[in-house]
């Protein structure tokens, strides 16, 4: 698995903490900025982000702002992307495992290293369910079909 990392000036030091927890634990992961001390605006690189994986660069992306709302938003208008943000590691289980979330949104505002760093790993960790799930995710895929043309 491959993950495509971005953030905002507001995430810039989450998105450090989440690479060095990354990268510890082998996982690889390819890092779309933004830079220290840059003001962005978080659109560019949360698209940056969603186009790594809509192209298949990568397989899932963290995608971080100041609430990680703006991400989520962003990273939904790209047609195959699920992005949720999840402030607890319950909420990130249920976006793996119901909804099968290939974008995590996370804030560097609202989110506290160690918080975050839990979140990140149990959304890593856990598997989509399928069964009943899989139906109601190629339901959204099917919107997908009628709203993206």
């Amino acid at each position: 698995m491959k993950i495509a990392l971005a953030s905002d000036h507001a995430g810039f030091e989450l998105r450090t903490g989440v690479a060095d927890y990354l990268r510890a634990r082998g996982v690889a992961f390819e890092d779309f900025g933004c830079g220290p001390g840059e003001s962005v605006d978080y659109v560019d690189y949360g698209a940056k982000g969603a186009r790594a994986v809509v192209s298949g660069v990568c397989d899932r992306a963290i995608l971080i702002c100041g609430t990680g709302l703006g991400m989520a938003i962003v990273a939904n208008k790209f047609k195959g992307l699920r992005a949720t943000p999840c402030s607890s590691e319950y909420a990130a289980e249920m976006s793996r495992k119901h909804n099968d979330s290939n974008c995590l949104t996370l804030g560097g505002r609202t989110h506290g290293l160690e918080q975050a760093l839990g979140i990140v790993r149990v959304w890593l960790e856990t598997d989509f369910e399928g069964g009943r799930h899989g139906r109601r995710v190629q339901k959204i895929r099917d919107l997908e079909d009628e709203n993206f043309k």
